[in-house]
């Protein structure tokens, strides 16, 4: 009979040998996941297609903003020229209803990723026509906040994230520089109001204005080429 020592030893090296190899398996499962996701990393970024773009933005988007995005209905923003990235953003962002517009909900939940992605290029790849104040007399005011701020109230300029042509940054701060006034001048309500609530950053913002305030940055806004 063996002794108890040789089968505990015997018993020893199996357990051994199944967790090497246990060791080998699970190794060789990480190196192959490392290697698909490096291999997913490193495919190239599928273009925008324009053609599609132009699809949606005729069949989908044209009844309110024109179907080049072009200068429709004050209510409504000017599309030409914005940063792509931007305007994913708020397209999913209405799809998730992170912001909130019956209209737009119902629009952006119709649409795929690729389908933003497309409409957002060709909208990018427009020049928008120049805009123009409309309020002489608060056109002052409106340039000061926009470009110093109200420091005794902690309201920053307008400049500082949209740059001093109100061209923005992409994938950070929209173009605004022509937008309509009265678009400009609804949204900081709305942010100001909480119906908008998509950008702590605006919000804070806008709740320190006051309607003269608003009306004002807003008009310089829409003469800002």
């Amino acid at each position: 009979m063996k002794s108890v020592a040789t089968i505990l030893s015997s018993t020893l090296v199996t357990l051994g040998s199944v967790g090497a190899s246990l060791l080998v398996a699970a190794s060789v499962a990480a190196s192959v996941a490392v290697s698909a996701v490096a291999a997913e990393a490193a495919k190239p970024a599928t273009k925008p297609d324009l053609a599609k773009g132009q699809a949606t933005s005729t069949n989908v988007c044209a009844a309110c903003h024109t179907a080049d995005g072009s200068r429709g209905s004050p209510a409504n923003p000017i599309l030409q020229g914005q940063h792509p990235e931007y305007l994913v953003k708020q397209l999913t962002e209405f799809k998730s209803g992170k912001r909130v517009n019956a209209i737009m909900t119902g629009m952006a939940s119709t649409l795929s990723e690729d389908d933003m992605k497309n409409v957002a290029a060709f909208y990018a790849g427009k020049q928008a026509k120049p805009g123009f104040a409309k309020n002489k007399d608060l056109v002052t005011l409106g340039e000061k906040i926009y470009r110093g701020g109200i420091a005794d109230r902690s309201i920053p300029a307008c400049a500082g994230c949209h740059s001093p042509t109100g061209a923005g940054i992409p994938a950070q701060y929209p173009r605004i520089a022509g937008q309509h006034g009265d678009y400009i001048e609804a949204q900081l309500v709305a942010f100001r109001g909480g119906a908008r609530t998509n950008s702590a950053q605006m919000t804070g913002v806008a709740a320190k204005l006051n309607d003269k305030e608003i009306k004002a940055v807003s008009d310089y806004i829409a003469g800002l080429n």
